[in-house]
């Protein structure tokens, strides 16, 4: 069951807020010995169900929304974590977006503006695979592309100084802040992958022909930053995780793990919400009484050879 605290806990993958972040002191593995990945996969499939269910609770009540971010370095199972962990959704109550680099067009508009356009209706469950985070992650890397944004005030890297970086942490904040106080539920995930598992998953996707679609060799050239990323990921989780929109370090070398860790985490925000479907009123539950009254006479007609209507239905000659 994935409210067991005994098999899992929220606890180990919580940045709590305020906290400082160093990534080596975060396991990329499952070093546990409850689980395995059978009874791991046959706990997933069981805690999709009841994610179904809750989804569909969601729908009917109409009152918040979710937004799940997936951030992680290259090939460390975001888009697996969709596939297995979502499957069990009513596709029409969730959206997925990929966020590549940004195109001309959404340069012209603020960092947060194609965000903004993907953000879920109430009672919706928006995922965002790499998020408004890149520009605090890649561009923090390669803070020369923060210049293509043409900001005010910002004309050479001169101007991208740790106050830039730290105006942008408040802004994410004062935007996720906004959207929970009206609705929206924010889980944050950062699936840590190690180093020598991502090369591992690199050559799988260069030896397999099935996977050589995945593989780019920007992936290698971002490979030699790893450590710039490693510490931009550890200053965005604890410049950025706050009670209304928390971060989660996910060990993601284990896939089957990493999914668990992450069906659970979310069964426990929508636990927290206590949704139940919409209750009717007297008049509104007579009005049901009186439609199935209507719908049960309707079979009781045609049983009796009349049409809904009353009259008797005309039989029809054959001939052979």
């Amino acid at each position: 069951m994935l409210s067991d605290e005994k098999i899992l806990s929220i606890r180990d993958f919580l940045v709590k807020p305020g906290k400082k972040v160093h990534l080596k002191d975060w396991s990329t593995k499952y070093k546990g010995k409850e689980l395995n990945r059978k009874d791991a996969e046959a706990l997933l499939d069981l805690g999709r169900r009841h994610l179904a269910e809750i989804q569909d609770k969601l729908y009917a009540h109409n009152q918040y929304s979710v937004l799940i971010i997936l951030q992680a370095m290259d090939a460390a199972g975001k888009d697996g974590a969709v596939k297995h962990i979502m499957s069990g959704f009513n596709p029409l109550g969730v959206k997925v977006y990929s966020f590549k680099a940004p195109n001309a067009h959404e340069l012209d508009h603020d960092y947060f503006w194609r965000h903004t356009l993907a953000l879920p209706a109430r009672g919706e469950i928006a995922i965002h695979n790499r998020s408004h985070y890149e520009n605090v992650l890649v561009t923090r890397v390669h803070p020369e592309w923060v210049l293509n944004e043409n900001i005010p005030g910002v004309r050479s890297l001169k101007d991208i100084d740790e106050k830039f970086w730290e105006s942008r942490y408040k802004q994410i904040n004062r935007f996720e802040k906004n959207l929970a106080q009206n609705g929206t539920v924010i889980m944050k995930f950062f699936l840590h992958v190690s180093k020598k598992e991502q090369r591992k998953r690199f050559l799988e996707r260069i030896d397999d022909p099935a996977k050589n679609w995945k593989f780019s060799l920007s992936d290698i050239k971002e490979r030699a930053f790893w450590d710039d990323y490693q510490k931009a990921y550890e200053t965005a989780l604890e410049k950025t995780s706050k009670e209304h929109a928390p971060w989660y370090i996910i060990p993601a070398d284990d896939k089957w793990y990493a999914r668990l860790a992450m069906a659970f985490v979310i069964y426990h925000h929508f636990e927290k919400l206590h949704l139940s479907y919409p209750t009717v009123s007297e008049s509104q539950k007579q009005e049901l009484q009186k439609a199935k009254l209507q719908l049960m006479n309707e079979e009781d007609a045609k049983s009796d050879g009349k049409d809904t209507d009353g009259k008797k239905s005309k039989k029809v000659k054959t001939t052979a």
